[in-house]
């Protein structure tokens, strides 16, 4: 199913605009008549290959499936707008724990959200990861804290009673799974219907231990995939088994992290507890980069490759691509300099007075770029965690490149307390 545009219908309707010749087009666009010539030719396929491929698995035409982009968005606001007319908030540097409410951290890689977890007021009683590099990490730091280094399916079929204590109680579950897509055989699904899924084995441990609330976070993405049916179908699962669900996306940048990274968290409370989740309030100052690498220690760090370096020599502090001459744009970006987007990870130096772009699992990538703002290279493994809120003394196993991955998947640690405190606050008013 190949596709091209046809040249015929854009002069019939360049006709009808009145646009007379494909130079005065060109300028319209924003190219150059070359560019243009490539984007009309019919050895050119104006679709992109996966959407494409998309099309062909499908056996549908490209508009069967597009609607433009607003309709997604009054999608998802009409999904939130019930909850968002209902928000409530809460100032966390007011709240401190009771009493020990004990915890069980699921997917818990590098610990940031155990950490930030354990500032507002949790004692872990077990952490389960499957990485060894990740539970090396764990251990080091945290000695007394008891990590479970195994697949989550198999603790799920053992029984996580059988990890703890006989007589643990736990107050809360937390941790990050996997975004999966389900199948919609049925019009209602169980737990069972979604078996096999990262969600499953989370969702089955939760309804083992039955907490007083539990936390899941994921990535923003998560409430658009499948057109928001996964996030639903979660929904509906985790209230079946006994629990009122809120979710909401939150701005790492609103809770004392110098860092644009978005996180879509859903809390789950017992049906059995009458008090109402409130989010935690932002805080009043908004960290940027020199806030979080004032006096960051010595560390080991990746570089980049000379002719990187010559290139992003020429970009200034908070710029991008476009601030390159035009031939060394093209020449850098290959393909890239033609396609849609703003792209602005790509040749992106991070300024001193704004908040760094989210971290990825690998400091030096080409379309996610985040170049130091004075030294032409990628962050260190300590500024790395610096941004992520980690502090000093946490300390990283593994390779550079292990270090960098666990940092990158990592929640940042003050985020991860804001949440933790306001979750505190519903655990302390269900036992006054």
């Amino acid at each position: 199913m190949e596709f091209v545009v046809d040249k015929n219908k854009v002069h019939a309707i360049m006709k009808q605009k009145n646009i007379k010749t494909q130079s005065e087009l060109a300028e319209k666009l924003g190219v150059s008549k070359n560019q243009l010539s490539v984007i009309l030719s019919d050895k050119n396929n104006p679709l992109k290959r996966n959407y494409q491929k998309l099309c062909e698995v499908l056996e549908v035409r490209p508009m069967d499936i597009i609607v433009p982009k607003d309709h997604i968005k009054k999608r998802i606001e009409k999904q939130q707008m019930i909850s968002e007319c209902e928000l409530t908030y809460v100032d966390v540097s007011t709240i401190s724990a009771n009493r020990s409410y004990h915890s069980i951290e699921l997917f818990a890689g590098a610990g940031g959200l155990a950490l930030g977890l354990e500032k507002a007021g949790f004692d872990v009683k077990g952490l389960v990861e499957i990485d060894k590099y990740a539970a090396q990490t764990l251990r080091e730091n945290r000695p007394d804290w008891n990590v479970i280094e195994d697949d989550i399916v198999s603790v799920s079929e053992k029984g996580i009673r059988n990890y703890l204590r006989s007589d643990c109680k736990i107050d809360f579950i937390s941790g990050g799974y996997p975004c999966q897509a389900f199948s919609y055989a049925g019009h209602k699904l169980g737990l069972d219907d979604v078996r096999g899924t990262m969600f499953f084995y989370f969702a089955k441990i939760i309804n083992d231990l039955k907490p007083k609330i539990f936390l899941a976070e994921n990535v923003k993405g998560l409430t658009t995939h499948d057109n928001g049916k996964t996030l639903q179908t979660m929904i509906n699962i985790y209230e079946n088994m006994g629990y009122n669900v809120t979710w909401h996306v939150l701005k790492a940048t609103d809770y004392g992290v110098a860092q644009k990274r978005e996180r879509v968290v859903i809390i789950g409370i017992s049906k059995d507890i009458d008090v109402p989740y409130r989010l935690p309030k932002e805080y009043e100052y908004k960290p940027v980069l020199k806030d979080a690498l004032k006096n960051v220690p010595l560390s080991i760090g990746a570089k980049y490759p000379e002719n990187k370096c010559k290139v992003l020599d020429l970009v200034p502090a908070g710029g991008y691509w476009r601030d390159l001459p035009k031939d060394i744009a093209k020449a850098y970006m290959g393909k890239s300099y033609y396609s849609g987007g703003g792209r602005t990870g790509m040749a992106r130096r991070i300024s001193w007075n704004e908040p760094s772009l989210t971290l990825t699992c690998s400091p030096a990538q080409k379309q996610t770029e985040r170049c130091h703002p004075e030294e032409t290279r990628p962050f260190t493994v300590r500024e790395y965690a610096r941004i992520q809120s980690f502090p000093d003394e946490w300390q990283f196993s593994g390779s550079m490149a292990q270090q960098y991955k666990q940092i990158g998947n990592a929640v940042p640690v003050e985020f991860a307390t804001a949440i933790g405190l306001s979750i505190i606050d519903v655990l302390n008013k269900a036992e006054l």
